[in-house]
């Protein structure tokens, strides 16, 4: 390899370690919280938002998923990739539901590096 070559990539290569460096210290896990009503009729359709919030949002450091998964089962997933992040270091998404039964609701998102803070749980109880 050439010198000029060799100095090239030793820049690039201290570069990419410095932007990586200065993410990774200002970043955290991705969390989750829940809004939802309490109870609601039987039948009615319940509104369900979650909130994101995660410290890192750019093309190497980002919310990778979220999901909203109802009585154990997936019911709502939002995908990110590095030149398909969320909005902001905190946004929201909503999915409607009609509760037929009392349910169980269970929220996180995933930082791509660093992982989740783990699901959050709510319920939804029904009246008749």
């Amino acid at each position: 390899m050439a010198a000029s070559a060799r100095v090239r990539f030793t820049l690039v290569a201290s570069l990419f370690f410095v932007v990586a460096s200065a993410t990774t210290a200002s970043a955290d896990k991705a969390s989750v919280t829940i809004s939802a009503p309490e109870s609601v009729v039987k039948g009615t359709e319940a509104t369900i938002r979650i909130q994101v919030t995660h410290s890192g949002n750019n093309f190497i450091h980002y919310v990778s998923w979220a999901k909203i998964s109802i009585d154990g089962k997936e019911a709502a997933r939002w995908g990110f990739s590095w030149n398909k992040r969320a909005e902001s270091k905190v946004f929201e998404r909503e999915f409607k539901y009609v509760v037929n039964a009392p349910v169980e609701i269970t929220a996180d998102a995933d930082c791509n590096l660093h992982g989740s803070k783990g699901p959050v749980k709510a319920s939804i109880k029904v009246t008749e």
